[in-house]
Formats: C-alpha cells, structure tokens, sequence
C-alpha cells in the first residue's frame, strides 16, 4: 500500500513538472549547437562562451534564461526542436509560444508591438556587423575589398527581417533576391545560384559555417553593418506573458550592470574588435 501511495505521489510530482515546463520552438541547428556547447551543464551556469558551436543564436538562449531566471522567473523551458522560422511570430501572436529565444531586430519586433512586449536591447544599436558568406568556390566574392566592388554580385535575403532587407537594399549589388527560409538562402549560395547572404561571425577558427553538405566562409577582413538593435520579444497572450517580461527587463538590467552580456558576445566571437575589420558601409551618423 506505501509502495502504491509513493508510486501515485511520484507521478503527481512528475505531472505537475510537466506541466510547469513551457515549450519553445526553437530551429533544429541552432538547437544543436546549443546542447553541443551545453555539453552537460547547467545553463545558468554559463560563464564563459567561448568554445566550438557556440553563435550568436546560441549566446541569445543562454543570456534569455540567465535574464529571466535572475528576473525571478521560476518556471523551466523544454525544447521542440524542427524547421521552424516565421511560424513562431505566428505563434508568438496567438500566444501560443511564451518568447522566442533568438532575439529580433526592433524594426521587426515594433511592428508586432500590440501583440508582443519587447525587451531592452540585448544587441545594441551599432554593435552588430555581419560576414558577407559565399562558398570557397567563389573566389571572385572572396576577393571583395570595398564597396563598390559589391556590384557586381547578388545576395539573398527576406523582406520579412526587415533591417536585413533594408541593409541589402541599401547596398551597391547586382541583384538582391527574395528567399524567406533561411536554410534555402544558404544552399542557394552553397550551390552558387546567388553569390552571398548576410551572416553573424561564427566561433570557429576560420568564422567558417558549416552544416550538413552546406560550407560558408566570410570575405577576409571586411564586414557590413547593421544599423539597429536586438531585443526578446514575448507573447502578450500567453499566460505567463506580463510575468516573463517584467523577469527578463529586471535580468538584463543585472547582466548589463555587470557587463557580462557584451563579455559573452566578444568571447562567441560575434563582437570583433573594429580596428580589425573594415567596415564596407560604415556611415559618418554611426
């Protein structure tokens, strides 16, 4: 009978953390590269962000859960990880997923304001500078070493990202060519039907990104910036909606103070000092 009365507590206990745990969709390599630098630790625990598979996405997770946490937010997250990409605005919108752990730019993010909070920035204004990304058989992109020389090449993007899209837009290029999936943007540059994407700096050796048959590496020594910031955006509709935000502004506010979200960017490597690269676009207002 105690056994029973155990057994039956036990699935209780189990049931009600179940229930507690939110699910975030979250796209499948980034989730990869998140439990492949995780290795096994405890993710509040994280310290130190440099390391092999660590990315920008992957600094976004970490430093969103370390925020809300500090924050005082007590529930804990399950992942489903798939080809997710525009379906969690949807999702987000409806209330059906809480935050999207990869932040948004905050021309995106307004544009969603009645149906999202929108954190304080995590990447601040001018702080983010993007590799232009072909595949090692396009010498001819790799040997880009000005502006002008972008002329004569096409980039993919989506107008759904708004300062992405802008940024292209802006740029001296060939061709700028719609493509609202980012996995099919970067086949199509591996496969050299366009000639480059806008992509963060990656923590390998060479910033080169690799996944599946798909290789990417950056045009040495220069890179474009985009002029706005990165904040989490969270479901106005979901239950624990207002509770998430007012956790993870009192978070970031702590990990600003002492200065441990730029720190994690630098040692990802997706900060880089500016006196070694060349900005293509720089601009005199930034």
């Amino acid at each position: 009978m105690k056994f029973v009365l155990a057994l039956a507590l036990s699935l209780v206990i189990f049931s009600q953390a179940l229930a507690e745990s939110i699910v975030i969709y979250i796209r499948d390599d980034v989730y990869d590269d998140y439990v492949s630098f995780l290795n096994g630790r405890d993710v509040l625990s994280i310290s130190d962000f440099s390391g092999k598979t660590i990315r920008r996405d992957v600094v976004d997770m970490i430093i969103a859960q370390q925020a809300l946490t500090l924050g005082g937010f007590e529930h804990s997250f399950s992942y489903a990880p798939g080809k997710v990409n525009f379906r969690n605005t949807k999702m987000l919108e409806l209330g059906q997923l809480l935050i999207s752990f990869d932040s948004y730019w905050l021309n995106d993010a307004n544009a969603m304001r009645e149906h999202l909070y929108v954190s304080d920035a995590v990447i601040r204004q001018g702080e983010y500078i993007a590799g232009i990304y072909t595949t090692p058989k396009n010498k001819d992109v790799l040997s880009i070493s000005k502006l002008e020389d972008l002329s004569a090449f096409s980039a993919v993007s989506t107008p759904k990202w708004r300062t992405d899209w802008l940024t292209l837009s802006n740029l001296p290029i060939k061709e700028l060519v719609r493509e609202d999936e980012w996995l099919s943007m970067a086949r199509m540059v591996n496969m050299q039907w366009v000639d480059f994407m806008l992509m963060p700096f990656h923590s390998t050796a060479d910033r080169s990104f690799t996944l599946e048959s798909i290789k990417l590496v950056p045009v040495p020594n220069v890179a474009i910036a985009l002029y706005d910031s990165r904040h989490f955006v969270i479901s106005k509709k979901h239950p624990y909606g207002e509770i998430a935000f007012h956790a993870i502004q009192r978070g970031l506010k702590q990990l600003r103070a002492q200065k441990k979200i730029v720190a994690a960017y630098q040692q990802a490597r997706f900060f880089l000092p500016r006196d070694e690269i060349k900005i293509l676009n720089e601009t005199s207002s930034n």
